[in-house]
C-alpha cells in the first residue's frame, strides 16, 4: 500500500469512524476500489492503527470532559464519574468477550468481503432510520443501558455496522439524551482501542516487519485529523436529528456494495 493510498484510506477512516456510516465497511471497501491485497493479518494491522488514530481524537475532542471525570473517579468516592466509569467498564464487557473468543473469526472478515458490509450497511441504515424518529429526553445512559450499547457495539465489530451508529442509535432508542448518548458513544470505545492495541502488541499479533512504515503513518495522521473534525459535526448532527441523511447514505453505499460484490 503505498503513501497516497493510505492517506485516502486514512481520510476515510477518520470522517467515518464518528459519523454513522461503518468505517470499517467503507475501508474494506476502499481497499477493494483501491486493489489493496493485504491478507486479513495486514489488513487488520492497518485498521488497527487507524483506529488508534481515531481514539486519540476522541481524548482531544473530550479531554475536559475525561480529566474532570478522571478527577472525579480518583476521589474514590460513589459520585457521578464513578458512576460513568463503571458504566463504560460495564459497556466494554461484550466487545471485550466477543474479541476474546473470536478474534480469529473476526479477522476473516477484514479481507474485502464487499458482500457482508453491503448487507450490514443496510442493517445500520435501518437503526439510523428508526433513531432518527426518536424524541429527546434528557434521560442518562442507566447501567441496563449501558450493557445494551456495548452489546451493539460488540455487534458493530462486523465490517459494514457503524459503531457509532449503532451505539447511538442503540441509545437513543432505548429513551436516553440524543446530545449524551453521542458523548457516552464516542468515550465508551477509546479503552477499549487501547486495550485492544496493548493485547496485540503483548501478543506478537500485531507485526511491523515488512511494513511500509512511512504509508502507514501518512494514514495514521490523516486519520487523527480527518477524525478531530468529524467528531465535533457528529456531534452538532445528533443534537439537530440529521440522522436520517445518513440512513439514506448508508443503504445507498450497501446496495453498491452489494452490486459491486455480484458482478465481481
Amino acid at each position: 500500500m503505498d503513501i497516497i493510498d493510505s492517506i485516502i484510506l486514512g481520510i476515510v477512516q477518520g470522517l467515518t469512524e464518528f459519523l454513522p456510516v461503518s468505517s470499517s465497511g467503507h475501508l474494506e471497501i476502499g481497499k477493494a476500489i483501491l486493489g489493496d491485497k493485504s491478507i486479513p493479518e495486514e489488513s487488520l494491522l492497518f485498521t488497527v492503527i487507524l483506529h488508534f488514530a481515531t481514539a486519540l481524537s476522541t481524548i482531544v475532542i473530550f479531554r475536559k470532559d475525561i480529566l474532570e471525570i478522571v478527577k472525579g473517579f480518583l476521589t474514590f468516592k460513589w459520585n457521578e464519574d464513578t458512576k460513568f466509569v463503571t458504566k463504560i467498564a460495564i459497556s466494554m464487557i461484550p466487545a471485550a468477550l466477543v474479541g476474546l473468543f473470536f478474534e480469529e473469526q473476526l479477522e476473516q472478515l477484514f479481507g474485502s468481503n464487499i458482500l457482508l458490509v453491503g448487507c450490514m450497511l443496510i442493517v445500520t441504515a435501518i437503526l439510523l432510520f428508526f433513531a432518527d424518529k426518536a424524541k429527546n429526553t434528557n434521560k442518562n445512559v442507566s447501567f441496563k443501558d449501558a450493557f445494551i450499547i456495548g452489546v451493539s457495539q460488540a455487534i458493530a465489530m462486523l465490517p459494514g455496522i457503524s459503531r457509532s451508529g449503532a451505539t447511538i442509535s442503540t441509545s437513543v432508542l432505548l429513551g436516553n439524551d440524543k446530545t449524551k448518548a453521542a458523548r457516552f458513544s464516542f468515550l465508551m470505545v477509546v479503552p477499549l482501542i487501547f486495550g485492544k492495541i496493548a493485547k496485540d502488541i503483548l501478543g506478537g499479533d500485531l507485526s511491523f516487519e515488512n511494513q511500509n512504515i512511512t504509508a502507514l503513518s501518512a494514514g495514521f495522521i490523516a486519520a487523527f485529523v480527518a477524525g478531530l473534525f468529524a467528531c465535533t459535526w457528529m456531534i452538532s448532527l445528533v443534537k439537530k436529528s440529521k440522522l436520517s441523511y445518513f440512513a439514506i447514505y448508508c443503504a445507498v453505499v450497501g446496495v453498491i456494495a452489494i452490486t459491486y460484490s455480484i458482478l465481481n
